[in-house]
């Protein structure tokens, strides 16, 4: 698979006053076309913050993110906008969508973003809100949709650049479990049926069985242990091999994480 997305050594310090808090430090992570990279770990350990620097919205203090292998660190605020808009789907928890305009017409702006206008951008909403189930609600607004059917807009307003990568933070965070698993179904085939690269900021256990891999951060960095939550309760080989991994490390999903997430 080629790699899509690339961070290395990325370090971000916040300045409050005089003092630097460092969210996070040194830190290196691939995401590949075709795969789901769950990105856990406790509130305030950067999780967030990384997402943001990988979708070009913050810029590290220091180190360099590859975009399918073109490095953005350096591009000017000018460039950053065309490179957000040719690769990168953003979903967020929040839904972000505008309460005046119809589900379709949401879509419609992104579309507008990309010079997409009139008739054709309105057949291409309708197509999208298709792929995720809603071609009835084009003319709903926001406010007569339920949580699931807003964060599935969410992810047709993602696609409608046809972006590469996909990321997404806390996209089931206020979604009953059967919405959830339903959103993080659709973004698990975005990337093994189409080919995306897919990032996912979650605290949600049962999105372990749709991930590929998993990146536990804490303190703003990788963590080669509890890369699977429960990994020291299943001693196994898996177990292991994080002893003794390279810090920094991101293990495959092992098979038992499934039985764990389903309780």
């Amino acid at each position: 698979m080629d790699t899509a997305i690339a961070v290395r050594e990325v370090t971000k310090t916040y300045e409050s006053g005089e003092a630097a808090v460092p969210a996070l430090r040194g830190v290196d992570l691939e995401v590949s076309s075709g795969e789901v990279v769950l990105l856990m770990g406790p509130s305030g350990s950067g999780k967030t913050t990384l997402l943001s620097i990988m979708g070009c919205i913050l810029r590290p203090t220091s180190g360099d993110v590859r975009i399918g292998g073109r490095e953005v660190t350096r591009l000017s605020e000018k460039e950053l906008p065309r490179v957000r808009l040719d690769h990168i789907g953003f979903i967020f928890q929040g839904f972000n969508l505008f309460p005046t305009l119809t589900a379709g017409e949401n879509i419609e702006l992104a579309l507008d973003l990309k010079g997409v206008r009139g008739k054709v951008a309105q057949r291409r909403a309708g197509q999208l809100l298709e792929q995720v189930d809603l071609s009835a609600k084009y003319n709903t607004f926001p406010s007569d949709l339920s949580g699931g059917q807003k964060q599935r807009v969410a992810i047709a307003r993602a696609l409608a650049g046809e972006p590469d990568i996909i990321l997404a933070d806390e996209p089931t965070g206020a979604l009953d479990s059967h919405a959830g698993r339903a959103v993080i179904e659709m973004l698990y085939n975005l990337a093994h049926q189409e080919g995306r690269a897919v990032a996912i900021v979650t605290h949600d256990n049962r999105t372990l069985e749709f991930g590929d891999r998993i990146a536990h951060i804490e303190d703003g960095r990788i963590q080669e242990k509890n890369a699977v939550p429960g990994a020291d309760t299943f001693p196994s080989a898996v177990t292991d091999q994080r002893n003794a991994a390279v810090p920094g490390t991101v293990f495959p999903v092992p098979a038992w994480s499934q039985s764990f997430a389903q309780g």
